[in-house]
């Protein structure tokens, strides 16, 4: 076995588990959305001048990018027994450049540049050219990196399939495999927020509160409702978590997520979130026009929200509360109901205070990690208290709304023991201070749904609140 004294290492999906160009190009649509035309004509120019164009024109963080720590382990083992150790990528010389700076490991680097794309056979020939055939040792991950296995010494593969793996021990000795967890229905259930689809069950809200939960054709509607909207706000959330990387990199908890780990890929986003959004207005377009409409709506504003809202201060919040109110809408919608000025209004004042309670428990986050700013947001941790003070008086304004409802004659009349209802606004009320009060301990998940589906108090008010309405309703006589 010929012994290299150098190690060339790919870039992309090797040495970082992610791909720079597509990060490249999301932070580019992120920041400067007017550029996204230009693409295209960059590309008809050849890959290479798009890859220099981007970078020219993105600035993308190398430091929070998902590296693959134990190969960067290995590599650091080698160097200290005297290996020279090479960055060879497809990337622009720009991303290259700013990667070996980020880490105290390599000795040069090789790259593309504006004419000419370092892949494959180019990749090949470059390093020959530098240290001669069989000169070096290679890591790599795919079928592009074939040519140049083919004249390495050794080769080093990084989450290859089966049929890479097959071919590159065909062409030199496969020194080292390095194996990452692959993508499992689990993680896709994650990237999806599966558990957000609870959200949309506000959609039967408006056929609960007028008495027709019973109407079967109102409610096969609701159901397809409720898949056309909880499909579409998976698509949002893909949208928003690929915008978003940089962002839930720096935080502790949400750089788990599937796109900022990479244990999903960028490409895969963006194939599959266009895919959902037809799928949604497919089945939004069996329920009907008005609540085709309503969807659009949700869909604009939220995408909007993705790209610029939720870096505006207390904007995000009042978009937020605002999302939650359009499932109530687009639940009255689906089945032609009008909707009162009463739930309308607790739900403006309700949902705003959830919204504002995830701001505030992602300061809380970023206080603990000892960062004065939320990255990729307008707030200051010191705007905590503040937050908090807004969150915990709009919950309470959504309880005086239902008390002031239920002294209008309608409640008279809809309900078989009216005064039942009246215990709403005690359960309210705890469970609003209850939120808040876990909030301010630092106990409240950043997303409010997830702990509302884990702590046991708030599903003992849910079913308590289920009893009093149903109570309320029907009054239980058995007589």
């Amino acid at each position: 076995m010929d012994k290299a004294q150098v190690i060339a290492v790919d870039l992309d999906g090797t040495l970082t588990l992610t791909d720079t160009l597509h990060e490249s190009v999301l932070t580019l649509v992120r920041n400067k959305p007017y550029l996204l035309l230009l693409l295209l004509f960059w590309l008809s120019k050849g890959i290479a001048h798009l890859k220099q164009k981007v970078a020219e024109n993105s600035e993308l963080d190398i430091r929070t990018l998902p590296y693959n720590q134990p190969l960067i382990d290995w590599l650091k083992e080698e160097k200290k027994s005297g290996k020279k150790i090479v960055l060879c990528t497809a990337a622009n010389e720009k991303i290259a450049k700013a990667v070996v700076s980020n880490f105290d490991l390599f000795d040069a680097f090789i790259a593309s540049d504006s004419k000419i794309n370092l892949k494959s056979a180019r990749k090949r020939d470059a390093l020959q050219e530098r240290y001669g055939d069989k000169g070096y040792d290679y890591a790599g991950n795919s079928n592009d990196d074939l040519e140049v296995w083919a004249e390495a010494s050794n080769a080093i593969l990084v989450n290859p399939s089966e049929n890479v793996l097959k071919k590159a021990s065909t062409l030199t000795s496969v020194t080292q495999v390095f194996r990452s967890e692959r993508a499992r229905i689990a993680v896709w259930l994650k990237a999806i927020r599966i558990h957000q689809w609870l959200k949309n069950l506000l959609l039967f809200v408006p056929l609960l509160a007028a008495h027709q939960i019973v109407n079967t054709q109102s409610l096969g509607l609701l159901v397809i409702a409720f898949f056309s909207f909880s499909i579409c706000a998976s698509s949002v959330y893909i949208i928003n978590d690929l915008l978003d990387l940089e962002s839930d990199r720096s935080h502790p908890q949400k750089r788990f997520r599937p796109f900022a780990s990479a244990k999903l890929s960028v490409s895969r986003g963006i194939i599959v979130a266009p895919l959902l959004i037809a799928a949604s207005f497919l089945l939004g377009a069996i329920v009907s026009v008005d609540f085709l409409f309503v969807l659009l709506v949700y869909l604009f504003l939220t995408v909007t929200y993705s790209f610029s809202l939720k870096r505006l201060v207390l904007v995000d919040c009042l978009t937020l509360a605002i999302l939650y109110v359009i499932r109530v809408i687009a639940g009255a919608a689906a089945v032609s109901l009008s909707l009162s000025f009463w739930l309308l209004a607790f739900s403006v004042f309700i949902f705003l205070s959830l919204a504002l309670v995830k701001r505030y428990a992602d300061l809380l986050v970023q206080s603990r990690e000892g960062k004065n700013i939320a990255h990729g947001r307008g707030y200051l941790v010191t705007d905590a208290p503040l937050l908090q003070a807004l969150g915990v008086s709009s919950g309470y304004i959504s309880t005086l709304v239902i008390a002031l409802y239920l002294r209008s004659e309608n409640v008279m009349s809809m309900y078989a023991q009216p005064l039942a209802i009246w215990l709403l606004i005690p359960i309210l009320l705890f469970w609003v201070s209850w939120v808040w009060l876990k909030s301010s301990r630092g106990e409240m998940h950043y997303d409010p749904i997830v702990f509302a589906v884990k702590d046991k108090a708030s599903l003992s008010v849910a079913a308590i609140t289920a009893f009093v309405f149903v109570y309320a309703a029907s009054g239980f006589n058995f007589k």
